[in-house]
C-alpha cells in the first residue's frame, strides 16, 4: 500500500525532525492542560469487586507511578516495581498488530516498514490505500515516557507505535470492509521531556473486550520496525464513565451500547488483573472532544 515515490522510514525521520521544535511545544502545551487533572480527577470504575473493579468512586492513579506488584500468566499481567515507579503491565498485542507477527489478507502484515507511519494524526489511511478517515469522537492521546530503572527520569527519543479499532470495532488491514485502510495506526517519538501526542478517535467497545488502545514502546525510530524489537506491549483503558457517555451519545457507536453492556473489568481477558497503571485519565465532551493523558514507566 504504498506510493512508488515513498521513500521509506528514514525520510520520515527528516521529516520529523524538521517539525520537531513546533510539535515539542504544542505537545508541552497539551500536556499542562492535561497533567493538571492527573491528581485531581476521579475516574468510576467498572464491573466486580476489589480494587481497580469497584463500581464505587475511585482516585485515578493512571500516571504510571504507583509502587503495586504482582505477577500473573496467560494472557495477563506482570507488574514490577524499579525504584520510585512502577513498569506498566506487559499486555497481548491482539490479533490485529500489524507489526509484523501475524499475516493479513494471505501476507505478514507489517505497517511499520510503510513510509508515512511516522505521524501524530492517526485517523486517516496513508500510502496506497483509499485514503479514508476514521469517523469519531475526537481523541488527544498524550502519553509521557519515563525510565523506571533510573528513578523514573524523562524517556527521550523513544518510538511508541499506537492503534487501536475504529468506532464500528474494527480494525484496518484486518477487518472485513477495511482490509485495504491502515488509519488508526502510528508512530511518533518521545520529546525531551518523554511526553508525545496522537490524534484520534475514541475506539469503540467490540464483543468480548474492554475499550482500549494498543501501544508498543521501542528505543527509537530506527528499531521500530518489527515487534521483535519492542521493549513493551502494552495496552491503554479507559474510564466507564467517559466510555457510557460516548457511546451512548455520539454517532456510529450503536454497537458498543450492548457490548459495552456485557463487559466489565474483572470479565475482561487482559484487564481483569488490574488496571491501575494502564487507566487513562480522560478529559474533555462530546462537543470539543476528548483528551487521554498517561505516564508509562519502562524499565530502559
Amino acid at each position: 500500500m504504498q506510493h512508488d515515490h515513498d521513500q521509506g522510514l528514514a525520510h520520515d525521520l527528516e521529516e520529523l525532525g524538521k517539525e520537531a521544535t513546533r510539535q515539542r511545544r504544542r505537545i508541552a502545551l497539551a500536556w499542562l492542560a492535561s497533567a493538571a487533572g492527573f491528581g485531581t480527577m476521579t475516574l468510576l470504575g467498572c464491573g466486580g469487586g476489589g480494587g481497580d473493579t469497584s463500581s464505587s468512586t475511585t482516585t485515578d492513579s493512571g500516571t504510571g507511578t504507583g509502587s503495586g506488584t504482582g505477577t500473573s500468566t496467560g494472557g495477563t499481567t506482570t507488574t514490577t516495581t524499579t525504584s520510585s515507579c512502577s513498569v506498566i503491565p506487559e499486555e497481548t498485542n491482539g490479533p490485529y498488530p500489524a507489526d509484523g507477527s501475524n499475516t493479513a489478507n494471505g501476507s505478514i502484515a507489517n505497517v511499520l516498514v510503510q513510509s508515512g507511519i511516522v505521524r501524530s494524526d492517526i485517523r486517516s489511511s496513508f500510502g496506497g490505500s483509499s485514503s479514508t478517515v476514521a469517523g469519531g469522537v475526537p481523541l488527544t492521546l498524550n502519553l509521557k515516557l519515563v525510565n523506571a530503572s533510573a528513578s523514573c527520569t524523562d524517556l527521550s527519543g523513544y518510538a511508541v507505535y499506537v492503534w487501536h479499532c475504529d468506532r464500528e470495532g474494527r480494525y484496518s488491514m484486518y477487518s472485513s470492509g477495511v482490509t485495504n485502510e491502515n488509519y488508526l495506526r502510528g508512530v511518533q517519538v518521545s520529546a525531551s521531556d518523554g511526553t508525545l501526542s496522537f490524534t484520534t478517535v475514541f475506539p469503540a467497545c467490540y464483543s468480548g473486550r474492554m475499550p482500549h488502545i494498543h501501544v508498543e514502546v521501542y528505543a527509537s525510530a530506527a528499531t521500530a520496525t518489527a515487534y521483535t524489537k519492542a521493549l513493551k506491549t502494552t495496552q491503554i483503558a479507559f474510564p466507564t464513565d467517559v466510555c457510557n457517555t460516548v457511546y451512548n451519545n455520539a454517532t456510529g457507536y450503536s454497537a458498543s451500547i450492548a457490548n459495552f453492556s456485557r463487559i466489565s473489568f474483572s470479565s475482561d481477558m487482559v484487564f481483569s488483573d488490574g488496571v491501575t497503571l494502564e487507566m487513562a485519565t480522560v478529559t474533555g465532551d462530546l462537543t470539543n472532544g476528548y483528551t487521554a493523558a498517561l505516564t508509562m514507566a519502562v524499565a530502559a
